[in-house]
């Protein structure tokens, strides 16, 4: 098995591509040992000294580390990890927890919240996979969008770039009901 790996813009992000599924579809986001009980995998990164947020999607994983710790110290035991997990043939998650779609919108903003989705999953989500992230919608309420920001893209120094002038410029430019784009924790 060959894993490969590919910086992010986050510095202290690293994403592993594993050359098979992760998740399939949807993803999953664990900051921590013991919301990662879920995931065998997660479980066995997070004992790794340094690792501080382990991001599953549909074919990669992305790894957070402490800024303590180097990624020439890490990478080996990441690599070990998942090379044994997926060669030992153990499952990825026991549960199907969702893929992070939340939606908090009064039934007036029905349509709108649809749009929106939409052009997440369609034109945001794709790109932000790229660099081992995801965005995913949270809510909507008078004109303003929330959003979850993970992986990567969680506390990644161009995060707010990325949300304030690609992605709110884009939603207001085609849902005209959306005045701004916020990020939520």
């Amino acid at each position: 098995m060959f894993i490969q790996t590919e910086q992010t813009p986050n510095p202290a992000t690293l994403k592993f591509l594993p050359g098979r599924d992760v998740l399939g579809r949807g993803t999953a986001d664990f900051t921590g040992a013991v919301e990662a009980a879920r995931s065998p995998l997660a479980q066995r990164l997070f004992e790794i000294d340094g690792v501080t947020g382990v991001f599953l999607g549909a074919d990669f994983i992305t790894i957070t580390k402490s800024d303590a710790r180097d990624w020439f110290l890490l990478k080996p035991s990441i690599l070990g990890v998942i090379m044994e997990h997926f060669t030992a043939g153990r499952p990825v998650l026991l549960e199907d927890g969702g893929d992070g779609h939340a939606a908090a919108a009064s039934a007036d903003d029905e349509e709108i919240v649809e749009q929106i989705k939409e052009l997440l999953d369609t034109r945001v989500r794709p790109s932000v996979a790229q660099d081992g992230g995801d965005i995913t919608f949270q809510g909507f309420e008078k004109g303003v969008v929330y959003l979850a920001m993970k992986g990567a893209c969680s506390g990644c120094p161009s995060s707010t770039a990325t949300l304030k002038h690609g992605i709110e410029n884009m939603l207001r430019h085609y849902i005209p009901e959306v005045v701004e784009v916020r990020a939520v924790q």
